[in-house]
Parts: C-alpha cells; sequence; structure tokens
C-alpha cells in the first residue's frame, strides 16, 4: 500500500488466539491505525501501543456478551485506552484493544465480494476510530464516519469499503 506512515508508527502488540485460521498475507497493523490516527488529526507527532487481538467467534460473542450485552459475535470490538494523553511517555500511552474476530471478517469478505486483507485493514481503521472517539449512533455520525473510513481507505489504497463490490 503507497501511503505515509504514521510518525512514529504506533507499537502493535498482536495477538492471535485462533488456530483454525490464517491472517491475511501483508497485514500491516501499526500502518492502518496510524493511518487512521494521522486522517482524523488525532496523531501528535508521538508514539503509543495499540493491542490487536484475533480471535474465534466464541471469544467474540464472550467479550462482546460481558461488555457490550449483546450475546453474538461480531467482527470487531474496540476498547478504549485510559486515555491517549501526550504528556505521558511513548511507552505508556495505550491508544486501546481491538479484538477482530477472524472467522467473522472471513466470512463477510467473502459475502461481500471484499478482498479478506481490504476488510481487515477496513476494520482496523474503523476500530481505531472508535478507540478516539468517533462513533455511528445516529444517521449524522454514521455519515461523517463512513466518510472518514472511505479516505482513509483509499489513502492506504484500498477500495470504498462501503461501496457494492
Amino acid at each position: 500500500m503507497d501511503a505515509a506512515s504514521p510518525n512514529p508508527p504506533l507499537e502493535v502488540d498482536l495477538q492471535v488466539a485462533i488456530d483454525d485460521g490464517d491472517l491475511p498475507e501483508g497485514t500491516e497493523w501499526s500502518h492502518w491505525a496510524g493511518a487512521a490516527l494521522d486522517m482524523a488529526a488525532a496523531n501528535d507527532g508521538t508514539a503509543g501501543r495499540l493491542t490487536v487481538r484475533i480471535v474465534d467467534n466464541n471469544e467474540s460473542r464472550q467479550l462482546n456478551k460481558s461488555y457490550r450485552n449483546t450475546d453474538a459475535a461480531t467482527n470487531v470490538l474496540a476498547f478504549s485506552g485510559p486515555e491517549w494523553n501526550a504528556a505521558l511517555a511513548d511507552d505508556e500511552r495505550e491508544l486501546g484493544d481491538l479484538v477482530i474476530c477472524l472467522p467473522i471478517v472471513n466470512h463477510e469478505a467473502q459475502q461481500q465480494g471484499k478482498q479478506p486483507l481490504a476488510h481487515m485493514a477496513h476494520l482496523v481503521v474503523h476500530g481505531t476510530l472508535h478507540l478516539i472517539g468517533f462513533d455511528h449512533q445516529d444517521d449524522e455520525m454514521a455519515g461523517q464516519m463512513e466518510q472518514l473510513e472511505t479516505r482513509i481507505m483509499r489513502r492506504l489504497g484500498f477500495p470504498d469499503p462501503y461501496s457494492e463490490q
């Protein structure tokens, strides 16, 4: 993907807690999340950490039930860190955690005619925006968030995630 990387990049702790699925090749977790921070004007030039956990349906369902009161697996869950505070040292700045359910991502990509890598990148971008306060609780907020996600994905060299494939 041809886009400027965040300056400096986030440190991403990738946790893969699933045995029965292959991650798409070429995943660039910090690049994707950093692009979301840059485009949302939330990157002040300092580094920090982000945890991305790849899970199965069971773990996604348990977390979604425990934290969102929804008894179903979901494609991505975003848990904000304590604060994204420039006063903290880089190694203390915690953006938060993204929990991505790989079976759902792969199923959605197939159903929607998307490349799994593009869908995974979109969920990292989408989740990162949630971590810094974006939401889609009403039509206006959803429209603004979708427009920003589309610009970020295009900057990363991916197609519009909301267009018909």
